[in-house]
């Protein structure tokens, strides 16, 4: 039963365009992925990778990666980054890659106030094995086996190639911020097929949050061992990919040298006939020195396909920052993004 649903889902997908790029649960710790307009925000130099491994419970999974690369221009108040991302069904056989160039550009309003504008263009190539296909004649009514032929006329393999573009803004003063972001802005054709035409929908995320320092009053006297950054930071994360909706909300606590946070993902409604994914999220990260952090996180599934059925996801981000280049204007307390750190 697992196989069949899966080979369901993967053939609406691929088949009649209802595409939906991959979530981070994660999402601050691929900042360039979430917005281009994130290149250089830490006016630092960063490399950052994050894996995710979602739904390892079932026959087949889903695995993506991203790794990215930026840093800042003090002189030109511009940040630049490189983005490779890349995501396999397993089932179908299907991968995606993606290699992007992204910048960004700050504009000061106040003196801790800022405004960044961002853009990104990247190259797509997604590759399916089209012989892992199980078709509704393949499967026996009666008993559930699955056959060996299916008496479509499809090839083994196909490819596909293309440019793709993504555009974001991203305001931010020393006690929060908030951006949007539009990705897929051209909608390219993803179809396998050479006669149809199945566009890659356009997706549109909101986010942003609050930072609350907590490093002095009542709740100090709970956390007086040390004196290292204490804060509470909520934040939100809406996206919009035709047909489906999403939200993400919750709050990170940063205890230097650690993070621990709680989230929820989905919207309680249908849509189109298919409940929204639903997960509650939750995080640990550690800031080992150096400016290495490494964080993990576990999605506990709430929705119908269920956490003993899913195995919910698995999550590991490591990003490595550290000043390069003209350090004389680095560490301006305004300037630097008061957000989620995963």
């Amino acid at each position: 039963m697992k196989r069949i649903f899966l080979t369901y889902c993967m053939m609406t997908l691929i088949f009649l365009g209802k595409a939906q790029d991959i979530q981070f649960s994660q999402f601050y710790a691929a900042p360039i992925y979430l917005n281009p307009a994130f290149a250089g925000s830490s006016e630092m130099t960063r490399f950052g990778v994050n894996y995710r491994n979602q739904w390892p419970g079932l026959d087949h999974s889903l695995n993506a990666y991203s790794a990215y690369f930026d840093h800042y221009f003090f002189n030109l108040n511009s940040g630049l980054g490189l983005i490779i991302n890349g995501m396999n069904e397993t089932m179908a056989g299907l991968r995606t890659s993606e290699v992007g160039i992204a910048y960004s550009y700050r504009v000061q309003l106040g003196f801790n106030s800022f405004l960044r504008f961002g853009g990104q263009a990247s190259f797509f190539s997604r590759d399916a094995n089209l012989s892992q296909f199980v078709f509704g004649s393949q499967i026996d009514q009666t008993s559930g086996a699955i056959g060996d032929f299916s008496g479509e006329l499809l090839g083994k393999d196909s490819r596909h190639r293309y440019m793709d573009y993504h555009f974001g803004m991203l305001y931010n003063n020393e006690h929060g911020w908030i951006g949007i972001s539009a990705h897929h802005v051209t909608q390219p054709n993803i179809s396998f097929v050479d006669d149809q035409i199945s566009k890659w929908p356009m997706k549109l995320s909101a986010h942003g949050g609050l930072k609350f320092d907590l490093s002095n009053g009542m709740v100090n006297n709970f956390m007086n061992n040390t004196q290292n950054q204490k804060e509470l930071v909520l934040a939100f994360n809406y996206k919009h990919q035709d047909p489906f909706n999403q939200l993400d909300v919750g709050a990170q606590i940063n205890i230097q040298p650690l993070v621990f946070g709680v989230w929820y993902r989905g919207l309680p409604t249908v849509g189109n006939g298919m409940p929204n994914s639903e997960s509650l999220i939750g995080l640990l990260g550690i800031s080992l020195g150096n400016g290495l952090d490494i964080g993990y996180s576990y999605d506990f599934t709430l929705s119908n396909l269920g956490q003993a059925n899913t195995g919910g996801a698995h999550e590991v981000s490591m990003r490595l920052s550290f000043l390069a280049g003209d350090q004389k204007q680095a560490g301006r307390k305004g300037s630097i993004l008061p957000c989620f750190k995963y």
